[in-house]
């Protein structure tokens, strides 16, 4: 499969362009609108209300929602979980403290997201034991309160340059199979690269955790403000630490092959509202269209050393 094919597929006839917007706090920041793709794993961007009122809080699903001002009127950028059916779903609107909410109708298109097969050669990274079974619960808890931060200021645009130079190699979504053995979808990016090439935060940020993981390996939390998170796995080299303020472009750490993976390479999450999304949506269109003649390894091959992991 060819990136180029992945992202004609992934785009969507309501396509909003992206376009320069107003953060909620403060209102001086700039923040482009992500790429909009109203599927499961994808971003909706939705128009709430005009900007003459107070900024409006949306919630998803129970989620705190990523609001933003484009000119004149606040939308709100919708992450969708990969297990979210598709048809019509609800966000609840409150403008203005006091005030009562109400709900917008946000209807989800149906994706089809291809199959890969991979061969992991540690047994336990397929089948795990009773002590690693009891260290993923822990780990997990401490990943799901990163995905839960929330702060009221984005950090930066919305816009996200590219983690790392190397070779994609897997696609977000791809129903994954380990050893012939269905596991969860690829909730990410990979970049395969040698073992010590540099990765840099695509936008600034700050860190909101590090750990070496199960699954994971050593891996780096990006918080970039208003529910929207970012992190990369499989590290050799782990070069920021815990509370530590990012810019855009430094360093935070090293490509390695730590964790459950098949090669050295980037596994690179983003996760709005605490879902799980595509990002691909957050690069720009000129780095997208450089990305169109990038040949991904292909989704039914099974692959042992072709850069991959768990995520």
């Amino acid at each position: 499969m060819r990136f180029g094919n992945f992202f004609s597929r992934s785009r969507l006839r309501w396509r909003v362009a992206a376009c320069a917007a107003t953060v909620l706090l403060p209102l001086e920041a700039l923040a482009a609108l992500p790429e909009a793709s109203p599927v499961p794993g994808g971003v909706a961007v939705v128009l709430v209300s005009q900007a003459a009122v107070p900024a409006p809080e949306v919630r998803f699903q129970g989620q705190r929602v990523l609001v933003v001002r484009d000119r004149d009127a606040w939308h709100a950028v919708v992450g969708l979980p990969l297990t979210l059916a598709p048809g019509r779903h609800e966000l609840s609107v409150t403008q203005g403290s006091g005030s009562n909410a109400r709900t917008i109708a946000l209807d989800v298109a149906d994706k089809e997201y291809e199959a890969q097969y991979l061969t992991v050669s540690n047994p336990r990274h397929v089948k795990p034991d009773t002590r690693d079974l009891k260290r993923i619960a822990r780990e997990r808890k401490v990943l799901e309160r990163a995905f839960s931060v929330w702060t009221d200021t984005l950090a930066d645009d919305l816009t996200f340059d590219l983690p790392a130079a190397g070779r994609f190699t897997a696609a977000f979504g791809l129903k994954r199979y380990f050893n012939n053995q269905p596991r969860q979808p690829h909730s990410g990016l990979d970049i395969a690269a040698p073992v010590g090439t540099p990765i840099k935060a695509p936008a600034a940020g700050v860190v909101v955790e590090t750990g070496d993981y199960f699954f994971n390996g050593k891996t780096v939390i990006l918080d970039h403000g208003q529910g929207l998170i970012s992190m990369y796995t499989h590290l050799s080299r782990i070069a920021v630490a815990k509370g530590t303020r990012v810019a855009r472009g430094q360093l935070i750490g090293d490509i390695g092959k730590t964790g459950r993976v098949t090669g050295a390479h980037l596994h690179w999450s983003v996760s709005l509202n605490n879902a799980r999304v595509d990002p691909a949506l957050f690069l720009s269109a000129t780095v997208r269209a450089q990305l169109l003649g990038t040949t991904l390894a292909a989704p039914g091959a099974n692959r042992s050393a072709a850069g991959q992991g768990d995520n």
